[in-house]
């Protein structure tokens, strides 16, 4: 009777113990699905903001991937085709300029000289595709006249 109850009392003991493990290796598998989708959500949007003198500066080897540009639109350099819904300007940082082409409708905010952000891509010719214009509210307001 003896041998019985050790291996009723050892059977009894392993019964806690996988069902511990189960429970840690399914928190792990829920940890790490989580930290997965977590860094893909962060590498979505982790876009790094060039200036335009940066983007020229190494536009061949940016040529093509998905960038994000801060500058400035130059007075006077805004042509706008209605009918095709695009729109061709020229971004300085006060050094380098920049020629972008954005097909799609144009924010309300976006006027000659505006601070702006343009996100798409470059191509090899130096002129900039952008899929998302930004533009940036000014830093205090000002009423008009």
């Amino acid at each position: 009777m003896n041998d019985t109850d050790t291996t009723q009392t050892s059977s009894s003991k392993n019964v806690p113990l996988l069902k511990r493990k189960r429970i840690i290796f399914a928190g792990a598998i829920v940890l790490l699905a989580i930290g997965f989708l977590i860094y893909i959500g962060l590498s979505q949007f982790a876009t790094y903001y060039y200036t335009v003198s940066e983007f020229v500066a190494q536009s061949e080897s940016l040529s093509g991937e998905q960038v994000r540009i801060t500058g400035q639109i130059i007075p006077d350099s805004m042509i706008q085709d209605t009918k095709n819904f695009t729109l061709n300007f020229t971004i300085t940082d006060g050094e380098t300029s920049l020629p972008v082409v954005y097909q799609g409708i144009v924010p309300d905010t976006l006027k000659t000289g505006t601070d702006i952000v343009v996100e798409g891509k470059g191509d090899q010719r130096g002129v900039f595709y952008a899929s998302v214009l930004i533009t940036k509210c000014p830093s205090k307001y000002e009423p008009s006249d």
